[in-house]
């Protein structure tokens, strides 16, 4: 039966196809297949952007968490190393720690102060020493292969005392123990204790006896300049500061001469950067009047960002403003107070723009013939007109480098860039790599509130900053998911910069919750990340919004907004000292000035926020750990009591221990646990901010 099976099977097979199926083609030989593993599997590297896509990004000075998954089969130890190359091709070693048992998963901290492009990999290897001592550890006591686990003990020993990268003493004393393990004329116990002394095992932890050596992937890391990821922003109008109404009601505008006698103020409020809305000409047609309505007065000044007219485009200064000498005066004066000058890049134009008439074809062209202006619905910009990257590719980025080399000739170091997710992603790429490969020091930051794959791919394609969702994220519950996702999930690639309000945006927050409010926004946006900024006005408490909008009435875009600052501080009525306070603390707490160091704590009030930050002392200028607690009632119209309860080892503490904090905003003292009462009030203070110290 067998044998006649096997004969119809072998007939069946020597028949040829039915004429509607093809004769099976002859396959051509195949190269044998090569495995993506190592040896030893080295997955899920951090930091990295989309699997090396693009490199990753830090500061200078910046602590990387630089992780891997890594594992062997069995149950014999492995050790994990980063390899780190810097700039100039010098590479060094670290060994990276096992993190949470089952995880696989191996850590190290460091931290990288050169500016340039750094490369990493990860080696893992078969530890022989740690595997050995696991074993002979059980085995030994229990008198099991005693002699053998020795005889395995020895060699190991003998083969660590042969490596010439270990010094002298090192190597000499590493013989000398193998001789001990070797003399059967000693006890067993001293011959075990011989190959695992305290000595023993940290030079064979410093430099293992390896096998099976595996290498991942290179990655890379960009380190740019630390303005990159830290600083104190502070927006205003130059027109505005020293603008004078005039008898016949007409204005006198401000300019860089007389904006310039405010930067003593801004810096000695802790302020480092000042940034300037488009300091351009202005567009007359369709000019924007007061709370942007569309009968503009002859004296109204219209929206600095409807740029260009007669008097130039996006390298010209508007005539009201001064000459380019008297910008490069106000550079000059705010280097001498320690600021440094961001200037808005708002690639898009007023209809008065040169570009209309000697570049039409940058616009879109609508069938009726006329040029489409900007909308973000239901908001209108009749004034303004947006820029089409797709008829002349080419020629737009070299007139939009131009732009930038211009502006960078006068001593512009950092750019604002305006609504970036409007235009192409692979322009600003292209300009942002473009612009950095000869002068890394500039920064670039996206005002890009938009959807989170358009934000993050932004970030990912160059700019060193971004605007977030942070204004509109209030409650506890949203701020607890936001600041974590800041500091865990998109720190390798996208650095925040928390503004508190913009021109255009006024939450129903600020609005209704008064000074609280103001407090909590900016005590919150100052600690969680190393940079944050303000918009003038906002230590004044400016909170009233143009009826059923969220953005300020009488809107300093389209009119003169002169302030008096000095009267408000002697009226009381001024946040000034506070925002001076914030900025000193995040001088003196160089926690606070890094970004993936964030952890959540929790309290049993929902309007309670917890958070602290911590900074090792192997990565501070006195050698000395670093820890900020933050409490804040988040909600503005309330007195808040609750329990706060704390991990203390996620700022270095002992879990169970106490610990003094010391509270920046009142000066006030505690000694605090893992389980610590506070009360605050909203209308007093309704943030601590603490310092921690071991008692």
């Amino acid at each position: 039966m067998v044998k006649n099976a096997a004969t119809r099977s072998a007939a069946r097979a020597a028949q040829p196809a039915p004429a509607d199926q093809p004769a099976e083609a002859a396959q051509p030989p195949q190269e044998p297949y090569e495995p993506l593993l190592p040896r030893i599997p080295i997955l899920e590297l951090s930091p990295q952007v989309d699997e090396g896509l693009w490199a990753a990004t830090a500061f200078s000075g910046e602590v990387i968490p630089f992780r891997a998954t890594a594992f062997r089969e069995g149950h014999d130890k492995i050790g994990v190393d980063l390899l780190l190359t810097d700039p100039e091709g010098a590479q060094t070693e670290h060994h990276m720690r096992a993190l949470t048992p089952g995880t696989d998963r191996w850590e190290v901290e460091v931290q990288l102060e050169q500016t340039g492009l750094w490369r990493y990999q990860v080696r893992a290897y078969a530890d022989e020493y740690a595997t050995w001592h696991h074993n002979a550890e059980v085995k030994v006591p229990a008198g099991i292969d005693v002699e053998l686990m020795l005889l395995m003990g020895h060699g190991l020993l003998v083969t660590a005392s042969k490596d010439k990268r270990r010094s002298t003493a090192e190597r000499r004393y590493l013989s000398e123990a193998a001789k001990v393990v070797a003399d059967t004329k000693r006890t067993v116990e001293e011959r075990f204790q011989a190959a695992v002394d305290d000595r023993i095992q940290h030079a064979l932890t410093e430099r293992p006896v390896i096998s099976l050596p595996s290498l991942s992937a290179t990655r890379a890391i960009q380190v740019e300049r630390t303005r990159a990821g830290v600083g104190s922003w502070y927006e205003f109008f130059p027109r505005s500061e020293g603008a004078k109404k005039l008898a016949d009601g007409s204005w006198q505008s401000g300019t860089f001469r007389t904006a310039a006698k405010r930067l003593p103020e801004v810096a000695a409020m802790g302020f480092d950067v000042v940034y300037l809305p488009p300091i351009h000409p202005i567009g007359r047609t369709f000019r924007k009047g007061p709370n942007n309505t569309l009968d503009a007065g002859e004296n109204d000044p219209g929206s600095p960002w409807a740029i260009g007219g007669p008097e130039g485009g996006h390298d010209a200064i508007h005539p009201d403003l001064g000459t380019e000498k008297d910008f490069t005066f106000f550079v000059g004066k705010a280097k001498q107070a320690g600021l440094e000058v961001a200037l808005d890049l708002a690639l898009q134009a007023s209809p008065d723009h040169p570009w209309v008439t000697e570049h039409p074809e940058w616009f879109t062209t609508l069938p009726d013939g006329t040029i489409a202006y900007a909308e973000n619905p239901p908001k209108k910009y009749q004034d303004i007109y947006p820029i089409n990257f797709d008829n002349d590719y080419e020629g737009l980025r070299q007139e939009v480098l131009r732009i930038v080399r211009h502006w960078m000739s006068l001593g512009v170091r950092i750019f604002r860039v305006d609504n970036p997710h409007t235009k192409p992603l692979h322009f600003w790429e292209w300009l942002i790599h473009t612009v950095n490969a000869t002068d890394p020091d500039v920064v670039f930051l996206a005002e890009a509130f938009t959807r989170p794959a358009l934000m993050r791919t932004l970030a990912k394609a160059g700019f060193q900053q971004s605007y977030t969702y942070f204004t509109w994220r209030n409650t506890k519950e949203e701020l607890e998911e936001f600041l974590d996702s800041l500091a865990h999930e998109t720190a390798d690639y996208l650095r925040p910069n928390l503004f508190v309000n913009t021109p255009d945006i006024l939450t129903e927050y600020l609005q209704f919750g008064g000074q609280p409010a103001f407090k909590v926004r900016a005590a919150i946006a100052a600690t969680a990340a190393p940079t944050w900024g303000v918009y003038s006005g906002y230590e004044l408490f400016e909170n009233v919004a143009r009826p059923g909008a969220e953005e300020y009435i009488d809107n300093e875009k389209y009119e003169f907004r002169p302030r008096d600052y000095a009267k408000a501080q002697s009226q009381g009525r001024s946040l000034a000292g506070y925002l001076t306070m914030l900025n000193s603390a995040r001088s003196e707490h160089p926690a606070l000035r890094q970004l993936r160091n964030l952890s959540i704590h929790w309290s049993d009030d929902d309007s309670i926020l917890v958070y602290s930050k911590y900074l090792d002392g192997r990565f501070t200028r006195s050698g000395k750990a670093d820890a900020v607690i933050v409490v804040a009632n988040v909600d503005p119209h309330s007195v808040r009591e609750t329990i706060v309860h704390l991990d203390p080892s996620q700022f270095g503490i002992p879990f169970g221990a106490q610990f003094e904090v010391k509270d920046r905003v009142t000066g006030q003292r505690w000694t605090w646990g893992t389980e610590n009462y506070v009360r605050l009030d909203a209308f007093t203070e309704p943030v601590h901010i603490l310092s921690v110290r071991p008692l």
